[in-house]
């Protein structure tokens, strides 16, 4: 399974009402792929997967595979800290007809490095599709060491790590340490040229709903050689990327993606609209690519 270099971690479009809008979902879908994304992550954490109830992930999932019809891989987010969950859901994707599932690191229960192994080892075991492993401690308060990260690697269908520790030298470990064929991801859009410069694969990117032709542009400069363009264009692209964090996510790039003129919705409580001077700053920040 090939991810490619820009996976975008995909917004879920909402209607005025507040469900989802699978009209808007179809015209972003066609929009990531025509823009920069060589693979989608359904319902991760950027497409409020907090919010949305098993049934609405999985006609999600549903509406995804049936409208990119095999032209870019699809990546479901099936991890919670529920593991028997979990794996119901991933049998659920599995049906829908998804390419991989992603699986983030159960968040509140912190459970202990082996624990963790054998939540994933079992979620894995319950499929023959990829598995991208999803380590985040700013969000689920336990950080997969890359000592699980490299035994549950030799599962043979967890292909991939997100990494979004940003812990350079833990990746460096990671990617030391485990075989050729296993991708690691940054999870941060700024560490993108970083993390290639230590021998990862790419971005399960944010940004690149707003940026991503931008984006690969930048990657091609650096694996073809051209390091002081790929330099350059980081410097250019990190204050978008910092901006579009700026207030929790993913309320900045569903705002940005509505100054581009495409409408996806706005965010389910407990998130909240931008106000209008963080609006201000984040079009101010979007014009640097006009």
């Amino acid at each position: 399974m090939n991810f490619g270099r820009v996976s975008t971690a995909m917004v879920t479009p909402f209607d005025r009402k507040g469900n989802i809008d699978f009209t808007k979902t179809t015209q972003l879908i066609q929009y990531l792929i025509e823009n920069g994304s060589d693979s989608l992550v359904v319902a991760g954490t950027t497409g409020e997967s907090p919010t949305l109830t098993k049934e609405e992930k999985i006609a999600l999932f549903r509406h995804v595979v049936k409208v990119v019809n095999g032209r870019v891989p699809v990546i479901a987010g099936t991890g919670s800290n529920n593991t028997h969950a979990s794996i119901e859901l991933t049998k659920k994707a599995v049906e829908a007809g998804v390419d991989a599932i992603m699986l983030v690191a159960p968040y509140y229960n912190k459970p202990s490095q082996e624990g963790l192994f054998q939540h994933f080892k079992a979620i894995a075991e319950s499929t023959t599709l990829p598995v991208m492993l999803y380590n985040i401690p700013g969000r689920s308060s336990v950080n997969v060491s890359p000592d699980t990260i490299i035994r549950l690697s030799e599962i043979e269908n967890i292909v991939a790590v997100k990494e979004a520790s940003g812990d350079l030298d833990s990746m460096t470990e990671i990617i030391s340490h485990t075989s050729d064929d296993f991708m690691l991801y940054s999870g941060d859009d700024g560490l993108t040229l970083p993390v290639l410069s230590i021998g990862g694969n790419g971005i399960v990117s944010v940004a690149s709903h707003i940026i991503g032709n931008e984006m690969q542009e930048m990657v091609a400069a650096f694996t073809s050689g051209n390091h002081l363009k790929a330099a350059g264009m980081h410097q250019l692209l990190l204050p978008v990327m910092k901006g579009l964090f700026a207030s929790p996510n993913p309320t900045p790039v569903k705002t940005a993606l509505q100054m581009k003129g495409l409408d996806v919705g706005s965010v389910r409580l407990p998130l909240i609209p931008l106000t209008e001077v963080e609006r201000a700053k984040l079009s101010q920040l979007l014009q640097v690519l006009s």
